[in-house]
């Protein structure tokens, strides 16, 4: 896909990952519908990335909100090319003593919230006479579990499923569907289990290059799938 003046819509645009991932599509000419809960956060990204980033205030967990958003934002006369389902939350905690809504929100956030938004722009996807592309990003937390991870890999595993059978759904409609499942990001994702972010961990801004490329493979070429992993994942002695 040659991206200049195609559209997208990425979710979760105010953390490390979904900044970068917008950075990097508009740097690319792509003009990017980025959603997120915090209005503030999303009109400082728009002051500093400009006219090719439209902010939109949006839960995506409000189904009736997404479903209203998407209706009124494409048509027939103006259809996406790209949807970036990178909005999630995560929280380890013992089985035992993990707080249910705490539970809830993972789950209607990283699974709910991906299948209200997808559902919408689906069928717009379909419309596009153009090769389409719908990236989910994942963890490599949806390939093994990990004590006291049982909410988040639940959900996680849930995004590497349902990535795997959209794929099969929609590859003759000329849609692609890739689930990137990156490790340890250096960001405060994983602060609530005790590891601090450092700088052995994966940048955001390199795993925003790599979406970046998936998305520009030839219209025949299909990356499904993707584990991405820290090298060394061990934090440098201090010397």
């Amino acid at each position: 896909m040659k991206l200049n003046e195609k559209t997208a819509v990425v979710t979760g645009v105010t953390g490390g990952l979904g900044k970068a991932i917008t950075k990097a599509l508009t740097d690319k000419g792509v003009h990017v519908f980025g959603l997120a809960r915090n209005s503030d956060d999303l009109n400082k990204l728009k002051e500093s990335i400009g006219a090719p980033f439209t902010p939109v205030s949006l839960d995506i967990t409000n189904q009736e909100g997404i479903k209203e958003w998407v209706g009124k934002t494409f048509s027939d006369n103006f259809l996406p090319d790209i949807l970036v389902n990178n909005a999630g939350i995560g929280g380890f905690a013992k089985i035992d003593e993990m707080n249910s809504n705490e539970w809830l929100n993972m789950i209607n956030t990283n699974l709910n919230g991906m299948y209200f938004i997808t559902s919408q722009i689906v069928p717009f996807l379909k419309k596009n006479k153009n090769t389409t592309h719908i990236i989910n990003i994942g963890s490599i937390l949806g390939t093994m579990g990990r004590e006291e991870g049982s909410a988040y890999c639940t959900t996680k595993f849930g995004v590497s499923g349902f990535s795997d059978a959209l794929f099969k759904e929609l590859r003759l409609y000329k849609i692609k569907v890739t689930c990137m499942n990156p490790g340890s990001i250096e960001t405060d994702f994983f602060k609530s289990s005790g590891i601090e972010a450092h700088e052995n961990m994966l940048h955001p801004e390199d795993l925003a290059d790599t979406l970046v490329h998936i998305l520009e493979t030839p219209d025949n070429m299909l990356i499904n799938e993707l584990t991405i992993r820290p090298l060394n994942p061990k934090q440098r002695k201090k010397l």
